[in-house]
């Protein structure tokens, strides 16, 4: 059964646990598809469940040692965000972001092609998105993509108009996500789930500025 709750008990600031860890919270920022900062997104920082934070810190351990470290642009999202995400999809008037982020896509159609829906697993704690990042710059590794690029190009199986680096890239990142208990999506390449979640069921509505 669907549970929404404001219980912040099982949470922890990531940057706690994974202090490599490099932050660009975009739903705090105003670059995103929507072109506002989102609903409670009042601090530029990522909270996740306990349980996902460690597993995200075995992941930054192993990344170390090839010369990586993570870049994290969403993990907790809370309900009343989804919500901000459904009534800005009702403007179909609103497409400020639409060459940045669906060029290829009607707005009217986010939802009927799933790329918008109005739950989340982001809310339930244990999803991130996230990429690879040099560890001594800081320099984003190429994925031969963006973050939240609504289209065929961010599906994890992609290959269009990829490099052989490109799809490398994707690949070793998706490899380490698993071999700590991550699960990928199919059609976001940067979209990973605990395996085991400890709140399948839950969806979090608190402010992400809870624990700052």
């Amino acid at each position: 059964m669907e549970i929404l709750s404001e219980d912040t008990t099982g949470f922890v600031m990531l940057s706690d646990v994974v202090p490599d860890i490099i932050q660009d919270i975009r739903y705090y920022s105003t670059f995103n598809f929507v072109g506002n900062r989102i609903d409670g997104y009042k601090q530029p920082c990522a909270l996740v469940t306990i349980e996902a934070a460690e597993a995200l810190n075995k992941v930054s351990d192993e990344l170390k040692k090839f010369g990586y470290r993570l870049k994290i642009y969403d993990a907790y999202r809370p309900q009343k965000a989804v919500d901000n995400f459904v009534r800005w999809a009702g403007d179909l008037n609103d497409t400020r972001m639409k060459e940045y982020f669906y060029p290829n896509v009607d707005k009217a159609d986010l939802f009927d092609e799933g790329y918008l829906g109005t739950r989340s697993g982001h809310s339930r704690g244990s999803t991130v998105d996230v990429t690879l990042c040099d560890f001594n710059t800081g320099k984003e590794v190429d994925m031969g993509g963006t973050f939240d690029y609504f289209g065929e190009l961010s599906h994890s199986d992609y290959k269009g108009g990829l490099t052989v680096q490109q799809i490398n890239n994707r690949q070793f990142l998706r490899d380490v996500m698993m071999n700590h208990n991550f699960k990928p999506l199919s059609t976001e390449w940067w979209h990973f789930t605990l395996k085991d979640e400890p709140y399948p069921n839950t969806y979090f509505t608190f402010d992400n500025d809870v624990l700052y």
